[in-house]
């Protein structure tokens, strides 16, 4: 019997569909000559350090650094997980050949290797290596089942980046809870996940230490276009207002024209980090949200294997486009085109040295109907890979130069000519829009007057991350590379893989280091704290973790050897365990700043979402970037002495201000109407409200004088009927006829 083992069971189902083996079983399909089953991810994992030693167990600075001399693998603790593995085994035992049908990336070949040792399985193994889930691919790749060996360097990279996470997290995250963590509060350290916080922490220092610098700029308005002074900014103002004076007093004058035509190439095709960095600035997903709906698109089949670093095709997927593209009925009024001729090969998309174990993300041709958010990325999946086989869009680039005075000015424009590949972008019934930023018509020597401003601006900070110009970053090891050529260069130095990045981004959330401010992604004090109390540069050295990912494709490739890699951690771990150790300062880091504390006495105010609420890490009111500290004597702004003079004293007018208050007053803008306040030296009832400048002010209680109320006169409510005496209160004449009005003596 042929035993096939996927990575989940929905990719079991397709197998086993495509095979013949139709007969559900516990934990696997039969049928045909084959017996399909599956795991749930990782089945296997690391020994915990207590599995090695028992005293490993305890959080001990005397216990590290923890290096076993021999990592080892075991099945993972839960009744699931090893009732599947059971069976996995009972089949392997049976077989005559195990073919490895995991996912095609290292982690897909680490989960499935690592089942296949602890199983003992001696026999032959082959894999399955497709990029799609299509019953065509499925055929095709068992047509093509390789030996198991010529994936060995692809597993000892993944065992190797298995083993150096292991050594890193758990030394440097027990080293830093044990000398620097508060009470109960574990302090995270990662390969990846410490340089990119590093990479965020020192994005929000810059701006928040930035100091504006003031320029000026000199343009004139002539032909209702703006020109601008051709040597660009002024660092002095004098130097600019001489200029602007001197220009004011003659005519704007068109020295030259000129117009070069040029090429724009349709954007590259997506590779896993391209398309979370569209999906985030186009339609504001996660990173996690789009790799979890690439993920769902590749298992119904209708895209390519998402997990994947790089834009290019080799050359065999080109005889395959036509098919593809014939197959895209809902693109019919695209596609067509295309169909009609023979399709263009470019070396901008095909390129078998670009491509290594998978390509680009590209339609396998297959629809169906999708939810409105999957729909949305395998839109724009469908149109990149439509929009490669266009023509190029043609271009006309214009620079027109002119002058007052002998002050040159300069205005550029672009004249679209031919739009090629922007078609497929273009809304449907969108109007002709040939023209982008379109210049009138420039004649050398023409004359006329102008309008020349003057203007002081000043210098910005750069912006804080978003996830998509985080995912970037971390794809450059933190440069800042706009060009795609040069991007692609530096992949192999980028900081995780791209199917980790979402995560080591969601793990931050989940550590509480990083929050959300709509789509910017900003530090908590903890996680500022923290790489504030790292002194080691190393740990949060993007190009460090960014060489070792270089190492790892080195393994991968066959070029460096996985125990040289191993040795290079522990030589590092062993290092900072001994500095970190013979630290002098002691800080005590605790999350208490980034999530609601405990229920004290006083009962605290509970969210929507049954929550307490605290003052502790709320924005400061005052200058919006800060975030509450509690003190001695007063809550205040983390800023405070830097660029914000926020605080919150316990007590106002010798009344102790309860913190239930202060969020009221955060919230709604005022506290409610307390006793006790001495003012003046008298007792006073009022609230508390912030001034202009965010200082607590007191407004006495207002007392509402209630209007005297008398028989006979005229009903204030119906206007029409009397006020009457009763026994126990007024009321209106007009009771029987619907007036409703009546006050209680």
């Amino acid at each position: 019997m042929k035993v096939c083992i996927a990575e989940k069971p929905s990719v079991a189902r397709e197998i086993a569909s495509v095979l013949g083996a139709t007969t559900r079983h516990d934990g696997y399909y039969e049928g045909n000559g084959y017996a399909v089953t599956y795991t749930f991810g990782h089945l296997c994992t690391l020994y915990e350090p207590a599995d090695y030693k028992p005293y490993w167990k305890s959080w001990d600075l005397n216990n590290l650094p923890m290096l076993p001399e021999k990592f080892q693998v075991k099945v993972s603790n839960n009744d699931g997980i090893k009732k599947q593995f059971n069976i996995v085994k009972r089949l392997f035992d049976k077989a005559e050949v195990v073919i490895n049908c995991g996912d095609a990336g290292q982690e897909g070949e680490l989960i499935q290797r690592w089942v296949i040792n602890e199983a003992n399985y001696k026999g032959k193994v082959l894999r399955l290596w497709i990029s799609s889930l299509t019953t065509e691919a499925i055929k095709e790749g068992f047509k093509n089942l390789k030996p198991s060996e010529n994936y060995d360097n692809l597993y000892y990279a993944g065992f190797s980046r298995s083993i150096g996470d292991w050594l890193l997290g758990i030394n440097a995250t027990r080293l830093y809870t044990v000398k620097h963590g508060g009470y109960k509060q574990v302090l995270s350290v990662g390969r990846v996940q410490t340089p990119t916080l590093a990479m965020l922490v020192n994005r929000f220092k810059e701006i928040e230490n930035f100091v504006p610098q003031p320029y000026w700029e000199l343009q004139t308005l002539y032909r209702d276009t703006l020109f601008s002074y051709e040597e660009g900014r002024f660092l002095k103002m004098e130097d600019g207002e001489l200029l602007a004076n001197k220009v004011k007093e003659h005519e704007f004058e068109i020295v030259s024209t000129t117009k070069k035509k040029g090429t724009e190439y349709a954007p590259k095709l997506f590779d896993l980090t391209g398309l979370q960095v569209y999906c985030n600035t186009k339609f504001g997903f996660s990173a996690d949200d789009t790799l979890k709906i690439a993920q769902r698109l590749y298992e119904r089949k209708v895209v390519t294997y998402p997990r994947v670093d790089t834009t290019f095709l080799p050359n065999d997927v080109y005889p395959k486009v036509k098919g593809i593209l014939s197959k895209l009925v809902d693109y019919k009024q695209l596609t067509s085109p295309l169909l009609d001729k023979k399709i263009k090969k470019s070396a901008r998309v095909f390129n078998d040295k670009k491509v290594t174990d998978h390509h680009a993300i590209i339609p396998t041709g297959m629809q169906t109907n999708l939810q409105y958010n999957e729909q949305q990325v395998y839109d724009i999946i469908v149109k990149r890979f439509i929009a490669v086989f266009y023509d190029d869009c043609k271009v006309s680039n214009t620079t027109v130069i002119g002058k007052a005075a002998d002050v040159n000015f300069k205005t550029t424009g672009k004249e679209i000519l031919s739009k090629g590949w922007r078609i497929v972008f273009e809304a449907s019934g969108a109007n002709d829009a040939s023209k982008d930023n379109m210049l009138p018509a420039f004649v050398k020597g023409e004359k006329g007057p102008h309008q020349p401003s003057f203007l002081e601006k000043q210098t910005k900070p750069p912006n804080q991350f978003t996830e998509a110009s985080l995912l970037r970053a971390m794809e450059t090891a933190g440069k800042q590379v706009d060009d795609d050529e040069l991007r692609d260069i530096m992949k192999e130095n980028g900081i995780g893989r791209p199917s980790t990045r979402a995560n080591i981004i969601e793990t931050l959330f989940r550590r509480k280091y990083v929050k959300r401010n709509k789509k910017q992604l900003l530090p908590t004090v903890t996680g500022i704290q923290l790489i504030d109390t790292i002194q080691n540069e190393l740990l949060k050295s993007a190009e460090l973790t960014g060489s070792w990912e270089k190492q790892l494709k080195d393994i991968e490739k066959g070029e460096f050897s996985a125990s040289a890699f191993i040795k290079g951690m522990k030589r590092m771990v062993d290092a900072l365990v001994y500095e970190v150790r013979s630290e002098k300062v002691q800080t005590r880091i605790s999350a208490v700043n980034n999530k609601p504390a405990l229920k004290s006495k006083s009962s605290l105010k509970k969210n929507s979402k049954g929550k307490t609420e605290t003052l502790v890490g709320q924005s400061c009111p005052k200058c919006k970037s800060g975030q509450l500290l509690k003190g001695k004597s007063a809550y205040g702004c983390n800023l405070y002495g830097k660029s914000c003079d926020f605080t919150l004293t316990f007590s106002f007018g010798d009344k102790k201000i309860s913190e239930k208050q202060y969020i009221r007053l955060l919230t709604k803008g005022s506290t409610i109407n307390l006793k006790g306040f001495k003012i003046e030296g008298s007792s006073q009832e009022g609230l508390l409200r912030f001034d202009a400048n965010f200082k607590l002010k007191f407004e006495p209680k207002q007392v509402v004088k209630k209007a005297t109320i008398e028989a006979g006169a005229a009903c204030p409510k119906c206007k029409t009927g009397k006020v009457l005496k009763g026994k126990a209160a007024f009321g209106c004449s007009n009771y029987k006829v619907g007036c409703d009005f009546r006050v209680g003596f």
